[in-house]
């Protein structure tokens, strides 16, 4: 799956749906572009991850979508009057309770409209009412996008409010106008930034964590390798939750099938030489290192410049094998001072015992501990069932999870670090 697809957002969801959108209160407000038909699907992934859901249609969007799609995906009514039956202070009751706004498509004029403070239609005012963050994904044309007036106005949202933009992409934009940057955002990517501002913690405000994902691919020729089945979606979710904490996060990732995350950095790498260099030359700057790759320990000594061809071969086939690179120990000198570091141990057999020596070989202050084999871990499934063993001894096992739930715990782990060591 590529970034531009899209994860299913129920996956791994609990019955209280999932954190940090679980038993919140989000508006979602919807302004007249041809977008506001994706607003559709964020109504609907945020509440099946456990949001309340207030949808606001302006006037205009009521021209692209009706109240009843949302209400149908959220279970709830959608408002599209400032002076109504349901009270005449809906924007401060809506105001007031919402944790996050989401503005979704966000246009040029309801931009404007917007940053000189106007109030008038419900969308707005509840705005004036808030001190909740405030996402907006701006969608238009590009030439509208590109405008002095729009662009002053982008930042006066930004600068002044403190409003966070999301967007807006690149690609195809309404039939006839062509590509280029106006599009608004995937409903993925916008659950995302509604994620961030209703997830942020302070202990990871302002610092780096650097993230190792996937297999690596060590090639026997230039079409065969040796690698193993890791799809990368450990590495990912770990990169995610830290992403929507606050922290700046890159992601060293070998060549796994995982959905990509959104927000980090992602950097690509093929082979365990090319991941070591990478973490190398970004460790220094981080304050965090969680080494979820699955590297392989070996690659072939000598591989092949052409295709190996089983008529040159034979019926069998001997391939010497030379150590990798050891990334997590290895790098161990580029970490400075304070840098907490996590590591995983996938094992089929003696799996504590195994982790607590890796931890202490490597200089790990946590190690997840996951067995290899056991049904609903390991690699290539969407859950996993650890292990948390610290370097002071404490050993916490977690039930069968998803990976998102598992890479919120250790999170947690790491907020405790972080914070011990301030």
């Amino acid at each position: 799956m590529s970034r531009g697809e899209t994860p299913s957002p129920e996956a791994g969801c609990g019955p209280g749906g999932r954190r940090p959108w679980a038993g919140r209160r989000v508006v979602l407000g919807v302004t007249g572009g041809i977008a506001a038909y994706k607003s559709v699907q964020v109504a609907r992934d945020l509440t099946r991850l456990g949001a309340e859901v207030d949808v606001i249609l302006t006037s205009g969007a009521e021209a692209f979508v009706r109240p009843l799609s949302f209400e149908g995906v959220t279970g709830r009514p959608a408002f599209t009057e400032l002076f109504s039956s349901d009270g005449a202070a809906m924007h401060i009751r809506l105001g007031v309770e919402a944790e996050a706004v989401l503005v979704a498509p966000a246009t040029a004029d309801f931009i404007a409209r917007a940053a000189q403070g106007r109030a008038d239609d419900l969308l707005t005012t509840t705005l004036l009412a808030t001190r909740a963050p405030v996402v907006f994904a701006p969608a238009m044309n590009d030439r509208m996008y590109a405008h002095p007036q729009t662009a002053a106005n982008v930042r006066h949202l930004e600068e002044r409010l403190g409003y966070v933009r999301a967007g807006p992409a690149v690609g195809p934009l309404a039939f006839g106008e062509g590509e280029g940057p106006g599009r608004m955002l995937e409903p993925h990517e916008l659950v995302e930034e509604v994620g961030r501002a209703l997830g942020r913690d302070d202990r990871f405000e302002g610092t780096r964590v650097l993230v190792t994902a996937g297999p690596t691919r060590e090639p026997l020729d230039p079409v065969r390798y040796v690698g193993n089945r890791s799809s990368g979606r450990m590495g990912y979710a770990l990169a995610q939750a830290a992403w929507r904490r606050g922290a700046r996060v890159v992601v060293v990732a070998g060549p796994g099938h995982a959905p990509e995350p959104y927000g980090p950095e992602l950097v690509r790498v093929e082979t365990a030489r090319e991941m070591e260099a990478e973490v190398r030359a970004r460790l220094p700057d981080c304050d965090a290192a969680i080494f979820a790759a699955a590297v392989a320990d070996y690659r072939p000594a000598a591989p092949a410049s052409s295709k190996l061809k089983r008529s040159e071969t034979g019926a069998e086939l001997e391939v010497r094998l030379e150590a990798n690179p050891d990334v997590a120990a290895d790098t161990r000198d580029a970490r400075r001072p304070g840098t907490v570091a996590v590591g995983f141990a996938l094992e089929t057999d003696d799996l504590l015992a195994r982790a607590r020596a890796k931890l202490e070989a490597k200089g790990f202050d946590l190690v997840v501990a996951n067995p290899a084999g056991e049904e609903g871990a390991g690699f290539d499934v969407e859950t996993n069932r650890v292990v948390l063993i610290d370097a002071r001894g404490g050993e916490e096992a977690l039930p069968l999870a998803s990976k998102d739930d598992v890479a919120e715990a250790v999170l947690d782990g790491v907020a405790a670090l972080l914070e011990a060591r301030r």
